[in-house]
């Protein structure tokens, strides 16, 4: 029988062995899942919140243990964990609560006696999600789509599959359909491809890497089904002449090593006028050395292992490249003995066009220091990528920077002196190579709606 292996990070160990779901039990879940869906959808929108407190409060309980098994499966430190599950309880109690005037009817003034526009589910969704916010990103997905009246298959991660049952479980509250969100564990991708072109999926919504993302985009349009896709970053932060230096570089170390670096809106190229580099550099080498990196499940450790050894054998293999091509070494930059997939806090300055520290996403605990004269060679500098999914410019000129932000930073979220993050109140996403569509805010619950016109003449 085939497994799915859960590997601690922190050891190399096998902890666990999840079978994979047979096609048999795979098609009759599906089967469960879409007619669950359609009794969900007649549901009125006070017991779609009322179940989505439920969910909210089950996580407040299981707060512990989930965070526990997220340190197991992929490494996050414990209290980043915890911190992860406060943010899936508040995206459910976000959408029990405003869900229902997102989804009020929009009245249009026709030639009509009454003419409106309707928002209905489109049905039974197909989520493939990633392993790095293993219960948040299935959960900022689901939340709204389920308020929104659709179901869902989560095909997740295969490092994380504790997690992704988990969350099946999470949602299985007595009084409430039981089929709401279902989890099928796959060996590769062709099975992937084949939930894709089933036709009970109506839409399939993706977080990863880009050339997953191109991948799906195009299995997902031979079928012609509507996708939301959000995809990788490397996000530039611009440190302005009359930036608070001290300020800036807490924020940007802060934002860098969140789940020891592995997040697609962490600052990953520090843009820095010459004015403030020197400063800048070495606030940013103190700040990083001061960060523990260890076991996480020591409340103490900032910084846990990555994800898995070939994901951190990639990352140094791009740090030594961006070396080879001129970039500086100032702190870090070596793999250390021992068991585990553990990479160090590390500081790369000199880093320009051509080398992998700025045209590649550096998905780890990696920061690459970009000088530039000025402002406007700053902006030239953080729009030369493929990516666009965040931006963050520092500076004491708020209006200068929120000007910048605005107008002038290629980016579905820009930020103005603090590090990009997402909101259940905001509307998520990129642009170029990051993706297409929004998640969370009311352009997230109405992603995966019929927008139906409704006329009576």
């Amino acid at each position: 029988m085939t497994t799915l292996d859960a590997i601690q990070p922190a050891t190399g160990e096998v902890i666990d062995r999840h079978p994979v779901t047979s096609p048999d039990a795979r098609d009759a879940l599906i089967d469960a899942a879409a007619e669950t869906q359609r009794r969900w959808a007649a549901t009125s929108l006070a017991t779609r919140a009322d179940w989505l407190r439920r969910v909210a409060d089950r996580l407040d309980d299981r707060r512990a243990p989930l965070a526990d098994l997220m340190a197991r499966e992929m490494g996050k430190p414990r209290a980043q964990g915890r911190a992860e599950v406060d943010k899936c309880a508040w995206v459910c109690r976000y959408y029990a609560e405003h869900g229902a005037d997102f989804l009020a009817d929009d009245r249009a003034d026709t030639d009509a006696r009454r003419s409106y526009v309707t928002y209905r589910p489109l049905g039974l969704l197909l989520a493939i999600m990633p392993w790095n916010f293993p219960i948040w990103q299935v959960l900022r997905c689901a939340a709204p789509a389920l308020m929104a009246g659709n179901g869902v298959i989560l095909k997740h991660a295969p490092n994380v599959p504790g997690c992704a049952l988990a969350i099946e479980e999470l949602l299985r509250i007595d009084g409430h359909p039981q089929h709401l969100l279902r989890t099928v564990l796959l060996a590769g991708n062709d099975e992937a491809e084949a939930l894709i072109d089933d036709r009970r999926i109506r839409a399939v919504t993706l977080t990863g890497s880009t050339r997953a993302g191109r991948a799906v985009a195009a299995r997902a349009g031979r079928q012609l089904k509507p996708i939301v896709l959000e995809l990788g970053g490397s996000d530039p932060y611009l440190i302005l002449a009359d930036a608070d230096v001290e300020q800036a570089a807490a924020l940007c170390v802060q934002s860098r090593l969140h789940n020891s670096g592995q997040t697609c809106i962490a600052a990953k190229r520090f843009i820095v006028v010459d004015a403030v580099r020197a400063a800048f550099e070495r606030a940013v080498i103190d700040a990083m050395r001061a960060r523990t990196m260890g076991d996480p499940f020591d409340d103490a450790v900032d910084v846990g292992p990555m994800a898995r050894v070939d994901l951190r054998d990639a990352l140094h293999a791009q740090v030594t490249r961006s070396l080879d091509a001129g970039a500086r070494l100032m702190l870090g930059g070596v793999c250390p003995d021992g068991p585990g997939a553990f990479y160090p806090p590390s500081v790369l300055t000199d880093v320009a066009p051509g080398m992998p520290a700025f045209d590649e996403e550096l998905f780890g605990p990696v920061a690459a220091i970009v000088p530039v004269a000025d402002e406007d060679e700053a902006i030239a500098r953080a729009n030369e990528t493929v990516y666009g999914l965040g931006a963050a410019v520092f500076t004491r000129d708020v209006a200068r920077g929120e000007r910048i932000a605005a107008d002038r930073l290629e980016a579905g979220c820009c930020f103005v002196n603090d590090f990009v993050r997402s909101d259940p109140r905001l509307p998520f996403g990129g642009i170029k190579d990051s993706g297409h569509g929004r998640e969370l805010g009311r352009e997230g619950i109405r992603a995966f709606c019929n927008v139906k016109t409704v006329c009576v003449a």
